[in-house]
């Protein structure tokens, strides 16, 4: 149970939300939109050639080398007084499940899809988001091809955006199959996104995982920066047949999703996110604070060098900090169509910074 608990509590920490492109995005559901093409131009007849997910080159972090993953994590917590206390972490050396993770659109590439040499801000989202699950799992974070902001953008100019299919999803199910076959080894797994990492893991959960055999091993699917489709009044039944929403944190097999937007500045008509077309269908919502529905405390690691993903600063203190005491923000995070229905997770001690 309560390495169940840190992983919640982790996802909240790292996960970055409801990050708005400005396009018209997909749901996460083959019922709620007809097929797209794959936004892949090749230029040539020759097929593209599929990665070698033996090499350890192929993936920014995986047992047993040294990737991105392996980076400093200690952190500063600041004292209401102004007093700075360092604390120590390490990964866990026996951890009894595997967490898979698929990063968001970050990459800085100029072409529309990302080669396999990781830029700075590719190796920076590890860190950022995904490395501190080593106190709790095994880390596997493949590279893949995915759309870079430069596509990205492109495909916004030509209102016409798909996260989900193509080059990249091809690379993440090449990454998932290896993995299954030489590394999982009956162990539990957690799937964990964000952005167009949870839109390529929504499909290959529909594709690869939901109603098989391996479902049974899901512990839970994080999938943040996305819109999961459910039932009105269920919680499957839309994006996924078989794979519900998490409801407590001890609950497992399921599915952890949300999108957040400041208390102050309420989502517009037009959002992207916490909406879908079908009247039928509402977008999930799970409160990462209190899973069970009722309000809780988010206790944030924020970045001490002050930057973003993408943009580095020179740091002032320790890699992160913790702030115990100061100005309280808080994240309203709403269920239903349009989050009608408010629930409060404050963050405890902490300022939101920016909109997440």
């Amino acid at each position: 149970m309560q390495r169940r608990l840190q992983l919640f509590a982790v996802a909240v920490i790292l996960s970055l939300t409801g990050a708005g492109y400005g396009g018209t995005l997909p749901t996460a559901t083959d019922k709620l939109r007809p097929a797209a093409e794959p936004h892949l131009q090749v230029g040539t007849s020759t097929a593209i050639p599929a990665n070698d997910y033996s090499s350890s080159s192929s993936w920014l972090c995986r047992p047993g080398i040294e990737g991105a993953c392996n980076v400093d994590l200690t952190t500063t917590v600041v004292a209401a007084n102004g007093a700075l206390t360092p604390e120590a972490w390490t990964g866990s050396g026996n951890a009894p499940i595997d967490c898979f993770y698929v990063y968001p659109t970050v990459s800085t590439d100029p072409t529309p899809y990302s080669d396999m040499n990781p830029d700075a801000a590719e190796l920076n989202v590890i860190r950022q988001q995904f490395a501190r699950f080593a106190s709790v799992c095994r880390l596997y974070a493949p590279m893949y091809r995915q759309v870079t902001l430069a596509g990205l953008r492109k495909m916004m100019a030509e209102h016409h955006v798909v996260l989900d299919r193509g080059l990249g999803y091809e690379d993440v199910k090449d990454a998932w199959r290896y993995y299954l076959e030489h590394d999982k080894k009956g162990r539990g797994f957690v799937l964990i996104g964000h952005s167009q990492g949870s839109f390529v893991l929504a499909e290959l959960i529909r594709q690869e995982i939901d109603g098989k055999p391996v479902q049974s091993r899901l512990v839970s699917a994080m999938l943040l920066g996305t819109t999961v489709a459910v039932p009105r009044g269920k919680d499957v039944g839309g994006s996924f047949e078989h794979i519900p929403l998490c409801h407590s944190a001890v609950a497992t097999g399921c599915v952890i999703t949300y999108a957040s937007f400041r208390s102050a500045l309420p989502p517009p008509t037009d959002t992207l996110f916490g909406k879908v077309a079908d009247l039928n269908m509402v977008a999930a919502c799970t409160n990462p604070a209190a899973l069970g529905g009722d309000g809780g405390e988010l206790h944030a690691y924020l970045d001490a060098k002050g930057g973003t993903i993408v943009v580095e600063q020179t740091p002032k203190i320790k890699p992160w900090a913790v702030i115990l005491s100061g100005h309280s923000g808080e994240v309203l995070v709403r269920g239903g169509q349009l989050f009608p229905t408010l629930t409060a997770a404050h963050l405890a001690g902490s300022t939101l910074g920016g909109s997440s």
